[in-house]
């Protein structure tokens, strides 16, 4: 058998050949392929990402055929780290690199270390998602970015760089749901909106919680009329109950958003 490939079979008895190599007293399982040849390959990649300090994350790719580059990734990261990770991270000062391309890593702060070493990033109509208890999950979720937010508009990134999600890189604009941010003439409002095939204003607010508690009571309004339709509510946790109330209370709502939803409820 070939140096580093291993025959075994699956259960319909169907051979086939697994690669690994063994790195500062670690075995390391590196895939698996019908054709043992393509396995050494493999095995061979797998060595020299260990051993050659020539290959670094710049120019490793170009010199894998059929090495997966994760595997690639995680044996750069051990060899110069000391630390193996299952997923494609490299550690780098303060931070690390999460490879979803061999030329696209994402940065993340180090307090995320421990989640992303056990959650594989994917990516999937242009958004970014890992599987967490057999459901996908938007990864911007956790750093306060609402699956419907634009970037740009909702939320923007410090540096300009979208692909560097540490916490202090990313800057929320409109933190709760159907608000957006407007700046005209050094001013800024707070338009509320609810989604009613297309978009109807309820008001225009001098603050962000003040349009939060608009756009619910907005939503209670709609409700209140009769329409049936899955409301996202905003959770202002910012307010005790009793200021909350207070808010609600005094806020007004537009009348031609009341006439809207009027009209509408009496349609259905």
């Amino acid at each position: 058998m070939l140096p580093g490939v291993y025959e075994t079979k699956k259960k319909d008895g169907t051979t086939y050949y697994r690669a690994s190599l063994t790195f500062k007293n670690k075995h390391i399982s590196l895939g698996s392929s019908s054709d043992p040849d393509i396995a050494h390959q493999m095995y061979l990649e797998g060595q020299r990402m260990a051993t050659d300090t020539a290959m670094n994350l710049e120019n490793f790719f170009g010199h894998l055929t059929h090495l997966s580059f994760e595997k690639a990734v995680c044996i750069l990261n051990y060899r110069d780290n000391d630390i193996y990770i299952k997923t494609p991270i490299y550690l780098q000062k303060g931070f690390f690199l999460y490879f979803i391309t061999p030329t696209e890593p994402l940065k993340f702060d180090n307090d995320d270390l421990f989640y992303y070493s056990s959650h594989k990033i994917m990516r999937r109509n242009g958004h970014l998602f890992v599987n967490d208890y057999g459901m996908q999950y938007n990864i911007a979720a956790r750093y306060g970015i609402k699956n419907y937010a634009v970037v740009g508009r909702d939320y923007s990134f410090a540096n300009g760089d979208v692909t560097d999600y540490r916490y202090s890189n990313i800057i929320i604009h409109n933190k709760y749901h159907g608000i957006t941010r407007i700046v005209k003439n050094n001013k800024t409002w707070f338009v509320a909106k609810l989604h009613l095939n297309g978009d109807v204003i309820i008001g225009k607010y001098t603050s962000e919680i003040k349009a939060a508690v608009a756009y619910n009571k907005g939503v209670d309004y709609a409700r209140n009329r009769g329409l049936r339709k899955n409301f996202i509510e905003n959770y202002v946790t910012e307010l005790t109950p009793k200021e909350y109330a207070d808010l609600y209370t005094r806020l007004h709502i537009s009348e031609k958003f009341k006439e809207f939803i009027d009209n509408k409820s009496t349609l259905q």
